[in-house]
């Protein structure tokens, strides 16, 4: 031992040199790896080089002015979108900037707003912004390192709870002078996080540090975005106004966008009251989701003349997943042979026919209309990701391709419901006086569907007759906006119909949608209460994605995992957007892959005249 140490100390001065060069060698590595850029792929290059003048899908020349009405549905008593309490406005993000802007057509690229450049190394291990300095605050006072550093501190502590799970690998944030700041990150591979703080809405330190972030509030706050508010009245409307001197409008991510002079929201009670509202003239715009009021409700004599559009926009975006979502907190949904069953009593053919005028797709995945989607049987990429996990995951996982129940639409079911039977007895639950029962307790199978839509409930009802015809007792019940809000965020229902968005490129939102942290943490996304360490690994090996083609496996992998385990009954998608408008507006000529960027839109004066004089009713300007 002691010669040992003798011969170390003698080579102690030698390696010191050796350890220091190492150093600088290391140093001069990284900051070749981490050069400022204008913006950041999360996978490959962007599309958009240094020095471009606008986005592709815009109209660089379009006109500023007019007056667009919008809708809103329930009401507002809040403009702090950021925490858990109240009801934010609509529309409330336009008074805010982001450090950086995603692109419409591109699955996953941003570029500076708020920041003039990004910097982080190839291993994505920390990210550096720094701000362009003639940024500015509505009042006047320049935005700084501390306004970014204050508010992501003031999220992570004391706004809604999903921004914990959302920046959960964010290890600190510092300042390294008055317009640059630093994030440094958890060890573990994550290459989206440098981009999920470029979409950080930052907020003034100055204006919040005598006012309690906490609390909801209806003074108008302090921004820095393209709008801010003119007016409201909580509960019916709020009106924004385009800032004229706005910071940042000739920069290149906001040429051609922001072009109305006057966007106000008006509030209605429910989508039926709106639609009326809207051929009445009261409001502009809106994005058409009832396949019923898209086929029948706009044949009025103004659609006839033009006046009135209906236009089906394609887009490239994945579709998400919406459907029946089962709560798997509550005893009864905890089996996953039950939530099995009770597909097989949902006829979505007979409802897509007789309905929704043929109009959906069955939706089959939670990425559906993307590369994303699981399909056939796994790929040898995806069985890579499952292997480890064979035996903690349904052996189906492995052998079969997963396909919600299916019909023929003419209503006869019994087939399906005799599967469903079969996977009832087999949990446990048997038919007694036509009353499904436990068989062990006697208790009768009985649930509510949550809704927030009458509209829904022509959905739910065929649903409930052929769960009755299973013996099951099942009740609808339509809420209120604000009770059904409530609800879903302390996850007291049964089932509801929810869904989660999903984008092209899928990451740390995944954790507040199906990681068992998020379970039990009130006003998150985990809807359906999974806690479940198989899908919380397959979550960060999403995250941890290196590059596209491991990110397309992986996500891939996740989808099988929660298709078989049976947390929601499917519903169905389009493959486009449904716009029904006043034809007042100008469009661009390209609609990109996220699909219509009505932002993009401008208020034509010529045709806002003619569409005026021609219903006189109308209340646009």
């Amino acid at each position: 031992m002691v010669p040992r140490f003798r011969h170390l100390a003698s080579t102690f001065i030698l390696l010191i040199p050796i350890l220091y060069m190492g150093s600088l060698s290391r140093a001069a590595q990284e900051t070749k790896m981490a050069r400022p850029a204008h913006g950041l792929a999360m996978h490959g290059k962007t599309k958009y080089d240094p020095g471009f003048k606008h986005f592709g899908y815009v109209n660089p020349s379009a006109p500023k002015g007019g007056t667009v009405r919008l809708w809103a549905q329930g009401g507002y008593d809040s403009f702090n979108r950021f925490i858990i309490k109240g009801e934010a406005a609509d529309g409330i993000g336009r008074i805010y900037d982001t450090l950086m802007r995603s692109s419409a057509d591109e699955p996953f690229s941003q570029y500076g707003l708020l920041a003039e450049s990004i910097e982080t190394p190839e291993d994505r291990s920390w990210v550096k912004f720094t701000l362009r300095q003639e940024g500015r605050w509505h009042d006047g006072k320049s935005i700084t390192a501390d306004d970014v550093i204050w508010t992501f501190n003031t999220l992570i502590k004391m706004g809604n709870p999903g921004y914990r799970y959302y920046y959960a690998s964010i290890a600190k944030a510092e300042k390294l002078d008055a317009h640059t700041v630093k994030f440094t990150f958890k060890p573990g591979e994550n290459r989206e996080l440098p981009l999920i703080l470029g979409q950080l809405a930052v907020l003034p330190k100055h204006y919040w540090l005598n006012r309690d972030f906490t609390k909801t509030t209806l003074e108008p706050p302090l921004g820095s975005g393209p709008y801010r508010i003119k007016e409201f009245e909580a509960n019916r409307h709020v009106t924004y106004e385009r800032v004229r001197e706005y910071w940042g409008k000739d920069l290149p991510v906001n040429i051609g966008l922001n072009n109305f002079d006057m966007i106000r929201y008006d509030y209605y009670r429910n989508a039926q009251v709106a639609v009326e509202a809207f051929k009445a003239g009261a409001f502009d715009f809106r994005t058409e989701n009832s396949s019923k009021i898209w086929a029948t409700s706009y044949n009025i004599p103004e659609a006839k003349k033009g006046y009135l559009q209906k236009l089906k926009s394609p887009h490239q975006r994945t579709a998400g997943m919406q459907g029946f979502v089962l709560n798997t907190r509550r005893g009864l949904l905890k089996n996953a042979k039950i939530r099995q069953a009770l597909a097989y009593a949902f006829d979505f053919e007979w409802s897509n026919r007789n309905l929704f005028y043929r109009q959906y797709t069955r939706s089959r995945s939670y990425f559906d209309n993307s590369e994303l989607a699981a399909r056939g049987l796994p790929s040898k990429q995806e069985l890579e990701v499952l292997e480890p996990y064979r035996g903690k995951i349904p052996e189906e996982v492995f052998t079969q391709e997963y396909v919600p129940p299916a019909t023929k639409g003419d209503g006869r079911i019994r087939s399906n419901l005799r599967i469903g039977d079969k996977l009832l007895k087999e949990a446990g639950w048997v038919i007694k006086d036509l009353v499904r029962i436990n068989a062990k307790t006697s208790r009768k199978m009985t649930f509510e569907i949550l809704l927030v839509s009458p509209l829904f409930e022509r959905v739910a009802l065929p649903f409930i007759k052929n769960l009755r015809r299973l013996g099951i007792k099942a009740t609808v019940r339509t809420v209120d906006t604000s009770q059904y809000i409530r609800r879903r965020e302390t996850f007291d229902f049964d089932m509801i119909v929810g869904g989660w968005g999903q984008s092209l490129s899928p990451g740390n939102e995944q954790r507040n949608y199906w990681g068992s942290k998020a379970a039990t943490q009130k006003g998150s996304q985990n809807f359906t209460g999974i806690k479940d360490p198989v899908v919380d690994k397959l979550i960060e090996k999403l995250i941890a994605a290196p590059d596209r083609r491991a990110l397309v496996a992986r996500t891939r992998a996740l989808d099988r995992v929660l298709l078989w385990g049976h947390y929601v009954i499917p519903h169905w998608h389009i493959a486009y957007d449904r716009l029904v408008f006043w034809n007042k507006f100008g469009r661009p000529e390209i609609t990109p892959m996220q699909g219509s960027q009505f932002d993009a839109w401008w208020v034509d004066a010529a045709k806002a005249v003619v569409v005026k004089k021609a219903k006189p009713g109308l209340k646009s300007k």
